[in-house]
């Protein structure tokens, strides 16, 4: 496993949530519906960050290509906003998190409403 220095860290956070403000606010393309950032994995070199992603209102594999396509003019605004030595190429990635956290959930209440059935 490998280790993650505090440094990396708190670069990831200040990179995630630049990019939460910045897809809010300077990305206007609708094909990206409403992305929401989740997480930052930021390379010991500085040079790659993979950045996940939530999507919704839009197909998640066409708003990744948008975004990836964006990596680029969204590095530039990171560069100009977070004064870092290095600004890493943004590589962006489908977390699918979210999608199996509601599924989970809702095999919970399908056997919890199967239980009380039981029960009765």
């Amino acid at each position: 496993m490998r280790k993650v220095s505090n440094r990396l860290d708190k670069i990831g956070d200040a990179i995630r949530q630049e990019l939460a403000r910045l897809l809010q606010t300077e990305l206007r393309d609708p094909r990206v519906g409403m992305a929401s950032v989740t997480g930052v994995e930021v390379s010991r070199d500085l040079a790659h960050a993979d950045i996940y992603v939530t999507i919704l209102g839009a197909e998640p594999k066409v708003a990744l290509d948008v975004l990836n396509k964006a990596g680029g003019f969204l590095r530039t605004l990171l560069a100009k906003n977070l004064q870092l030595r290095a600004t890493p190429k943004l590589k962006f990635h489908y977390d699918v998190s979210v999608e199996n956290g509601r599924h989970l959930s809702a095999l919970i209440d399908k056997a919890l409403e199967a239980d009380s059935h039981h029960e009765q």
